[in-house]
């Protein structure tokens, strides 16, 4: 796990290993163990190292091999003790680390290595016999990969901030990426950012750049959400356990390190799935965190006491961290300083501070994130089980659009507005692609390999990093991801969701924990805002930057300031607090 960043220049050009440093100095946080550059004409490669596998010298980054293969990796490749012994009788091998197996299955493989690899990871590997370079992201896009097309040259790094820190870019403000953060609670899907001159490469997918500046896309990775042959005779005792066998095999791989792993536990049915499957794999003393807030607008702000009781169950070595509104307030300006991207959801910079927390203790941690996204947990999701697949669009953007093209009328400039619905023409294509048999498979879809890439993954990733934490999300194994694709959709839809998961819970958990009202991550004091969150709003919206950048009508800001609690979201997130997000990631990172 670490900070990758490169830069390739084409026809004869040499790449500037000026430029790798500056990004490499702005992603300190994600590999604060150890730096590395290397280059050679066109290709200049940089990695920022955190220490979790092979922590000698022998697994420094950038890595070659004797045939002038480089590397330099952001990830963990879960299988790689796996895949060293099938390669061992072919290659040689000088470190114990997970980034010289990508080399040798790359040597054994050419492109089809990726389909090797378990785990979480972003790649750039140059190979000189082809004189090409490959850019390749995970399949659900755990790590992330910001790439920049200069004049004569292409940049990428592991954060947006990280390629503006290099010089050069165009910062100016993609309209149609606004009219996505407004639409779908700040979701920017790849390949686009909300800044015009730099993109996401996509999850599953590898991007071959040649020497002349051309390159090319090729998707390697997308399950069907259809009902397989093969699970005909499934009854729900079968699919239950297969899901249990997936579940258990997904937290098994992610205790590969050479350093301990936590669980952030916070009391859902989630994260307690993977204490109770982590005990069943020996694992005692595990070392667990939970976040707790100030309660406001009616809200609690902890579940401290169901976190509790799953500490106390297995036995857990929990560490309980209770912030007040009063220390909360000052820690926005750092969270917010370590988004990649402008993220308005509330529970941002509680992941910051847990990972604060972390950080004193342990360099890996599992976590629940991707439960509800893959097995069908949100509560938009329950009536796309009963309409049929023609409704899939109109069902899902009733419950979960924040502002309808219409509304945006209201909320933007004129300047600032799409003349066509963009966001539901991206939400239409998605939803009416083929590979899913009912209007939930659709959805989950497209949560699953669109949106959610751009949420709650990114948001992980991001405040994690921020510590030099690795986060790790058994729910988004790729294989607990196919099989859960192609289970029907009413064993995830039902019981109010996750019914598959709810049923496994009452196996292995305390009853409380798993017949409960669905939880969220609380932090209160940013869904209900009082002082002092209300002064920091209007600061950043009235500030001489948001005046001159002009995004949002002055009377919608003036309203929404002077009854700042109303105006929700079908989501029930706070409309202010989105607007005003925006504007202090903009100003913060000095872009816009």
């Amino acid at each position: 796990m670490c900070g990758i960043a490169g830069e390739i220049a084409f026809n004869g050009r040499k790449a500037s290993q000026e430029s790798v440093l500056k990004m490499m100095g702005a992603m300190t946080s994600r590999g604060p163990d150890g730096r590395g550059t290397w280059e050679s004409g066109w290709v200049a490669l940089g990695h920022q190292r955190l220490s979790i596998i092979d922590l000698s010298e022998a697994g420094a980054q950038p890595m070659l091999d004797d045939g002038g293969l480089a590397v330099t990796f952001n990830g963990c490749i879960y299988n790689y003790q796996e895949l060293r012994r099938e390669l061992e009788p072919e290659f040689t091998f000088r470190s114990n680390s997970d980034t010289e197996v990508i080399l040798k299955a790359y040597r054994k493989w050419g492109d089809d290595f990726v389909h090797h690899l378990v785990g979480m990871f972003a790649v750039a590997l140059y190979d000189p016999q082809r004189q090409e370079v490959l850019l390749v992201r995970d399949r659900l896009g755990i790590k992330p990969v910001y790439v920049s097309e200069l004049p004569g040259r292409l940049r990428f790094a592991s954060s947006l901030p990280a390629l503006v820190a290099s010089g050069g870019m165009d910062t100016s403000i993609d309209e149609t990426a606004l009219h996505h953060y407004l639409s779908w609670h700040s979701i920017v899907p790849a390949p686009r950012t909300i800044l015009r001159g730099i993109q996401k490469l996509p999850a599953a997918t590898i991007r071959t750049i040649r020497a002349d500046g051309t390159w090319h896309d090729h998707q390697y990775w997308k399950p069907d959400y259809t009902r397989r042959a093969e699970h005909a005779d499934w009854s729900a005792a079968d699919w239950q356990e297969a899901v249990r066998g997936s579940l258990q095999t997904a937290v098994r791989r992610r205790m590969v390190a050479d350093v301990p792993v936590g669980v952030l536990l916070s009391g859902g049915l989630d994260s307690s799935l993977l204490v109770a499957l982590l005990a069943e794999e020996g694992q005692h003393g595990l070392s667990t965190f939970s976040i707790g807030f100030d309660g406001a607008g009616g809200d609690s702000g902890n579940e401290f006491a169901y976190s509790d009781l799953v500490a106390r169950e297995f036995g857990t070595r929990h560490e309980q961290l209770h912030i007040s509104t009063a220390e909360f307030a000052p820690s926005i300006d750092a969270a917010v300083g370590a988004m990649s991207e402008p993220m308005a959801s509330h529970d941002v910079t509680a992941f910051h501070l847990l990972s604060r927390t972390v950080a004193e203790h342990l360099k890996v941690v599992q976590c629940g994130q991707g439960a509800d996204e893959v097995f069908g947990g949100y509560g938009y999701h329950q009536p796309l089980a009963s309409v049929d697949r023609s409704e899939a669009l109109s069902t899902f953007t009733s419950r979960f659009v924040d502002h309808s093209h219409e509304e945006l009328l209201n909320i933007l400039e004129p300047e600032w507005y799409c003349a066509t619905d963009v966001s539901n023409r991206v939400l239409a294509a998605n939803l009416a692609a083929p590979g899913a048999d009912t209007a939930l498979d659709a959805v989950l879809r497209l949560d699953t390999h669109l949106l959610m890439v751009d949420d709650p993954v990114k948001r992980l990733d991001n405040m994690s990093m921020a510590w030099g934490i690795e986060a790790r999300v058994p729910f988004l194994d790729h294989e607990l991801v196919e099989l859960a694709a192609s289970c029907p959709p009413e064993l995830k839809a039902s019981q109010g969701g996750k019914a598959i998961l709810k049923d496994l819970g009452r196996q292995l958990l305390p009853t409380a924990v798993v017949d409960r009202p669905k939880g969220y991550f609380p932090v209160p004091a940013l869904r209900h805002l009082e002082e002092p969150f209300i002064s920091i709003v209007r600061e950043a919206l009235h500030a001489p930057e948001a005046k001159q950048r002009g995004l949002f009508q002055p009377a919608c800001i003036d309203g929404l300031l002077a009854d700042p609690n109303t105006q929700r979201t079908a989501v029930n997130s706070n409309v202010l607090w989105q607007l005003a997000l925006l504007e202090m990631w903009l100003q913060h990172h000095g872009v816009g």
